[in-house]
């Protein structure tokens, strides 16, 4: 019984490697003003292992507003997703102030296919990540919600972000961040170990970002994973995910 026992729990432990540390086969880009799959300027590649968001000067001169997201092929709904991030370098010109060491993991998002060709974020569940300035203090693992409404402390949340309590990550050292995912009923938010973020009732809320026939109102149980472009360099070198269905 006992070998029984671990055997079961190994075959719930198998991570599955969303980015396989070699290309970008089985992710779609989007980027705002492009159609789905088409990775303008090569913003995001895969260099040394490693997934990168890069700016070159030829094609992003200027940011313009091309806020950018690579998406997963499948969709999910149970799970635990484990990114290892970092910020690099400085953030393109142009770029919104609130971009600085800004990006995302964007949960039960709507496909790249269905978003229209200057929609900024697809709808969904972002678990923002963000970097320190160096002097004040910024928390990371933070919740924003394109498209979506949820529930804090069993309450509505009525604004676009929440703050998480975690600590501040200066410079370019690399964080690692967990999503313990239960279909819309409720989301943690893990940093270095520590949860930092919890929410409920994870519904489409209906206020025009997407049609309706696209992502129905009402709650959002799944949908595919995206990482974001927001302006500032960002690398990926690890992304993970444990089913728990």
């Amino acid at each position: 019984m006992f070998g029984c026992k671990n055997v079961a729990k190994q075959q719930k432990e198998e991570w599955i490697q969303l980015f396989n540390g070699k290309d970008l086969t089985d992710w779609t880009v989007k980027i705002r003003g492009h159609e789905a799959g088409v990775n303008y300027g090569n913003t995001f590649r895969v260099e040394d292992g490693v997934m990168k968001v890069v700016y070159e000067p030829e094609f992003y001169e200027t940011f313009d507003e091309r806020f950018g997201h690579i998406f997963t092929k499948e969709t999910y709904s149970r799970y635990k997703l484990r990114v290892e991030y970092r910020f690099t370098g400085e953030q393109v010109r142009g770029g919104p102030r609130w971009a600085l060491r800004n990006s995302g993991v964007m949960l039960h998002s709507q496909s790249p296919e269905s978003m229209h060709i200057d929609q900024d974020f697809p709808t969904s569940i972002e678990a923002q990540l963000l970097g320190g300035d160096g002097r004040n203090n910024r928390t990371t693992g933070n919740v924003c919600t394109p498209g979506t409404d949820i529930h804090i402390d069993g309450v509505f949340y009525p604004s676009h972000c929440a703050s998480s309590n975690s600590k501040t990550y200066h410079g370019e050292q690399w964080v690692t961040m967990e999503m313990i995912v239960y279909a819309d009923s409720l989301v943690h938010h893990v940093i270095e170990g520590d949860t930092v973020m919890t929410y409920t009732n994870i519904t489409q809320d209906g206020k025009g970002l997407v049609p309706e026939a696209i992502v129905p109102v009402g709650p959002l149980k799944s949908g595919h994973i995206s990482l974001q472009s927001e302006s500032h360099p960002v690398e990926f070198r690890k992304v993970e995910l444990l089913r728990l269905d």
